[in-house]
């Protein structure tokens, strides 16, 4: 974009002179230290949120207690270097992939410019080799013997405070997309040093309270709102009634908690209670009660999205195994999950090495097409996109294209479903089968090198809005391309922190564009058995014609009854 709004915003970071003139910088990066501001900082959790975890998961979670990230004294354990070597040491025995990681980087900088963070804000820090080299940099100082004889001449050096500072503000402008590790040549995963670094972390009760809140949430009610069975079960009940006066269909194979059911639907949370996520999950009613599927959602379960991914490995097995422990209580085959991002990364890349394989459940096998899903035989649960693909292919949605005519779609890859599960084509298959106008963004913006929304991994929140929005802006910037060559004004996604955060994305950068799930987009287009005429989307909206339609009808009356008058 020519004159970019970025240049409107305050600068959270504080930045060398040689950082906008481009001359030598006149410290090392090792010297120079952060500050923190209100903008540029996540709240720290809150200690009674802490205290509930450290009960569940107890020595992950550090000194409960209050504490300010401005101040100098964070009120950290006396011997709390001690408490993160070891930490380092034992994630270095256990994670194969951490102690590699450590060590095979060149610092070529092939990923350098591939971060949307560092494209954001011009910090050097947020180049993912370099903020590797935060944590690398305390491994070698420590681990390493060159490190420990040379210190700094080889690129080691000591866990101190500031280093600690230095962490807290960079691994939390990480939001473990895995773009950077797409580019990397030696196939380095930036996201799981951001995991191991933000482990370390909470070991000295340093965390972030939109992280840690949710994530405790999830493990005590299901989902991360803290939401009771009887009110998640009473927000989903209430889109039965917009559903019925927009279709003038009354749904009726929505059930919870019900045993002997064939498949578990477990979705995200946040598409039971907010905008733009209802009018996916209303799509998700339409297309199940389209095609008569046997199913039943937990309210004890009624998270997909796992909080734990970013906190520690511990946690997120623990509020994975819910959803499993939910399938065999309730007796069913296998598990259809929503469109949810993390929820997807955790299912399909460490499912079954945490949890182990749920053998009380069948390989997926679809009722509708008689189609096996052999890509869910290790995690028998399949993905709301595939499975709506799959009944596509098969003819057996009646859909009307044309009800969509009203939306110029585009669609965001979101990172976790893409880059961590290979869920690429999909998603466009149904994009044709449901929409008449859809574009894609440019080459170098999907895909596996799909940018991220800037504010996923536990950053979508709201004291940090200012630094989300530099972040996202490489996504804003392909979106106002398509936006300006074709007129489009939906960005449809499958992830639920997608649709929350590329809502604020979308408003502040490219006011006219709109945010929607997939299923929102399927259920616009299908035909109900039953249905009155529509004229309205799930949004309550008008579609493409009616007002034109109107209004030759109006007029045609008006014709009409002048020629009665003229005959009398």
């Amino acid at each position: 974009m020519a004159d970019t709004k970025v240049d409107q915003m305050s600068v959270n970071v504080v930045k060398e002179p040689s950082m906008m003139t481009g001359a030598i910088p006149g410290k090392d990066w090792m010297d120079t230290t952060v500050t923190f501001k209100p903008g540029n900082y996540c709240y720290p959790a809150k200690k009674s949120i802490v205290e509930y975890l450290d009960k569940g998961l107890p020595g992950l979670f550090g000194m409960p207690r209050e504490w300010t990230v401005e101040s100098d004294d964070w009120q950290l354990p006396e011997n709390w270097v001690e408490i993160i070597l070891q930490g380092m040491r034992e994630r270095l025995d256990k994670f194969r992939s951490f102690k590699v990681f450590m060590d095979i980087c060149v610092r070529c900088g092939a990923c350098a410019d591939k971060c949307h963070f560092f494209l954001g804000t011009g910090d050097p820090k947020n180049m993912p080799v370099l903020r590797a080299e935060l944590l690398r940099s305390v491994y070698r100082g420590n681990f390493t013997k060159a490190g420990k004889i040379l210190g700094s001449i080889a690129g080691g050096r000591e866990m101190t405070f500031e280093v600690l500072k230095e962490w807290f503000m960079y691994f939390y402008q990480c939001t473990e997309c895995r773009r950077c590790s797409v580019f990397c040549p030696y196939g380095i995963d930036t996201a799981e040093i951001t995991m191991m670094a933000r482990e370390l972390l909470h070991l000295v009760g340093v965390g972030t309270n939109w992280i840690l809140e949710p994530a405790a949430n999830s493990n005590r009610t299901g989902n991360h709102l803290g939401l009771q069975p009887h009110t998640f079960k009473q927000n989903a009940e209430f889109l039965l009634d917009d559903i019925e006066e927009v279709t003038g269909v009354k749904l009726k194979n929505l059930t919870f908690n019900r045993k002997g059911a064939e498949v578990l639907f477990v979705i995200p949370s946040a598409d039971v209670f907010a905008e733009p996520g209802i009018f996916t999950f209303m799509g998700y009613l339409l297309i199940f009660e389209h095609i008569g599927l046997d199913y039943t959602i937990s309210t004890y379960s009624s998270e997909g999205g796992n909080f734990g991914s970013f906190t520690n490995n511990e946690l997120m097995k623990k509020l994975n195994g819910k959803m499993y422990a939910e399938a065999e209580r309730l007796g069913v085959k296998w598990i259809l999950g929503g469109e949810c991002g993390h929820m997807w990364r955790v299912v399909h890349q460490y499912m079954e090495t945490m949890n182990g394989p749920p053998d009380n459940l069948e390989i997926p096998k679809s009722p509708i097409t008689g189609t096996v899903f052999e890509n869910a035989a290790a995690a028998k649960m399949v993905h709301i996109s595939e499975f709506t693909a799959d009944l596509i292919r098969h003819n057996k949605l009646k859909i009307d294209k044309s009800r969509n005519d009203h939306r110029v779609v585009t669609f965001h890859d979101s990172c976790n479903p893409s880059r961590g599960m290979g869920m690429l084509e999909e998603p466009r298959y149904i994009h044709q089968h449901v929409c008449n106008n859809y574009y894609e963004m440019p080459e170098n913006t999907i895909r596996e090198q799909t940018f991220c929304c800037g504010s996923g991994t536990g950053l979508n929140t709201g004291e940090i809005m200012d630094l989300r929005m530099r972040g996202g802006l490489p996504r804003a910037n392909a979106v106002k391309y398509v936006e300006e060559k074709h007129g489009v004004n939906m960005l449809s996604c499958i992830c639920a922190i997608d649709r929350a955060t590329l809502l604020a994305l979308m408003e502040y950068w490219n006011p006219n564009v709109g945010v929607c799930g997939i299923s929102e987009l399927v259920g616009n287009a299908l035909i109900m058995d039953g249905e009155k005429e529509r004229d309205q989307d799930l949004r309550f909206e008008e579609l493409a014609g009616v007002a034109e339609a109107a209004a030759a009808a109006a007029e045609a009356e008006a014709a009409e009854s002048g020629n009665n008058e003229e005959g009398e």
